[in-house]
């Protein structure tokens, strides 16, 4: 797994990396662009959201967000990733922090209309994420929500086939969200399969249920 200085390195070429990725349908990047384009559009229903992008890295989807009109703040942890993002949006109050430590006092000061974080979580094992996770619904406003897309399967049982087809490619230091097994701390969370690897997951703020789609992409 990638530490900071590995991303500060891979900051220049992250973008086109995921990119060709995506476009050949290969784990672990493949739904990339449709987990962002969701995540935008259900965010931009809100008329001038108040954002937290959680994990940031360059800031593709941040950026989107920014240029249309949301308010942007964010947390990650590489340097060079937080540059390219800052070139993106000169406006936002972007921070440099570890995700297992949690949010930035700076961010824990404000409360957000939607949380976003896409292919950060899964640097956090399961009782990590879980933490984080509890500690951003509590930054939510009413009617808020948490919006993670990731490296994400609904069972087990696809997990396993994905890693299978992986083969050498798969990373065995990431930790990647089962919905089934985040179920019984989250029971009110939604789940779409948007590729056979990348996942939507979606948790409201105040305790209102989100119902799973069901909807598998391609």
């Amino acid at each position: 797994m990638l530490d900071h200085k590995g991303f500060d390195r891979w900051a220049d070429g992250y973008d086109r990396s995921v990119g060709l990725s995506d476009a050949a349908r290969s784990y672990p990047f493949a739904g990339y662009g449709k987990v962002l384009d969701r995540i935008f559009q259900t965010v931009t229903e809100r008329e001038n959201a108040v954002v937290l992008d959680v994990g940031f890295g360059t800031g593709v989807l941040a950026a989107r967000l920014y240029e249309n009109g949301c308010t942007v703040y964010g947390q990650d942890f590489s340097e060079g990733m937080i540059a390219r993002a800052r070139e993106r949006m000169p406006g936002a109050t972007l921070v440099r922090g570890d995700l297992s430590s949690g949010l930035s006092p700076v961010l824990r000061q404000i409360s957000y209309d939607f949380i976003v974080s896409t292919y950060a979580l899964h640097h956090l094992d399961d009782p990590g994420k879980i933490t984080l996770i509890r500690a951003l619904l509590e930054r939510l406003k009413p009617g808020g929500r948490l919006l993670i897309g990731d490296v994400a399967f609904r069972t087990r049982a696809d997990l396993d086939r994905c890693r299978k087809a992986a083969g050498d490619e798969w990373d065995e230091d990431e930790f990647y969200i089962v919905r089934d097994e985040m179920m019984p701390a989250f029971p009110s969370m939604g789940y779409e399969q948007i590729s056979f690897c990348a996942g939507l997951i979606t948790l409201p703020g105040g305790g209102c249920p989100t119902p799973d789609t069901g909807r598998t992409g391609a």
